[in-house]
């Protein structure tokens, strides 16, 4: 069946405590969610062993550690990390980030915890 997808009919799950996510697509093959972290949170730094993904940023700015390497991506801009890279996503704003991940094929069940979240 296809349907509109917004926030108010999909899927909502908390992460990392205080963040939210809601499933805009959940399959086996592709996954795109819709993400929102507020001040001062973080993703684990982790890798998926098949998937890659597509984070591109709505609202805020969010900083990425990728193999030791830190970037940040400000509204409008995207990043791709493929499989096997390692990363995490990390709000250091005073403002809630929103973002759109597009995950190829999906990450559920794929990650690799390398170190555990460090909110501050």
């Amino acid at each position: 069946m296809t349907m509109k997808k917004k926030r108010a009919n999909s899927e909502h799950y908390i992460w990392g405590g205080n963040c939210h996510g809601w499933h805009l697509l959940k399959n086996d093959r592709l996954s795109i969610i819709e993400e929102s972290m507020p001040p001062n949170t973080s993703e684990v730094k982790h890798y998926h062993n098949k998937a890659q993904q597509f984070f591109y940023i709505l609202r805020g700015s969010a900083v990425f550690e990728l193999d030791n390497t830190t970037l940040h991506i400000g509204e409008r801009e995207g990043i791709h990390i493929g499989s096997q890279v390692i990363h995490q996503i990390r709000n250091e704003g005073s403002t809630n980030l929103e973002f759109i991940v597009i995950s190829e094929p999906t990450s559920k069940g794929d990650r690799v915890i390398i170190e555990q979240t460090k909110t501050k």
